[in-house]
């Protein structure tokens, strides 16, 4: 729930802004990307947090391997992007490739959410909604 409450109030606030003349941000697609920005900020330091890195690396599919290196992995693309999606010259590539890696990783939260006892076990559909309001903000930052 908290990275979803991060991409909306990021947006809105962004959103806010360019309403009184803030130009970085001016459009709906500019504030959808700070949303963005603030939303894979949170999941991407989470990445590197001692008790949700834990949570994060029990998610990850058995079948994959090094699960440890893949959560770094990952929160370091989460983090990159952040920043990507930002700086305008980037933000439609970085918008696209979070897409991407959201997709990418998504299996991860299908196998999460048969663990009910793990913090980042959300049931599944719900999840899905989520991962498809985030797969929604790429696209407009990446189509306006």
């Amino acid at each position: 729930m908290a990275p979803l409450i991060a991409l909306v109030l990021g947006t809105v606030l962004a959103h806010l802004a360019g309403a009184q003349g803030f130009t970085p941000v001016d459009s709906w697609p500019a504030a959808v990307a700070v949303g963005l920005a603030a939303m894979f900020t949170l999941t991407g330091i989470a990445h590197f947090v001692p008790k949700m890195r834990d949570a994060m690396i029990a998610i990850v599919p058995p079948r994959l391997p090094a699960p440890g290196l893949l959560v770094a992995f990952t929160g370091v693309l989460e983090l990159l992007g952040a920043i990507g999606v930002v700086v305008p010259p980037t933000r439609v590539l970085a918008a696209a490739c979070l897409g991407l890696l959201l997709v990418v990783m998504f299996p991860a939260n299908v196998y999460a959410a048969n663990q009910r006892t793990n913090p980042l076990s959300t049931p599944l559909g719900w999840r899905t909604v989520e991962q498809l309001l985030f797969l929604a903000a790429t696209a407009i930052v990446v189509w306006g």
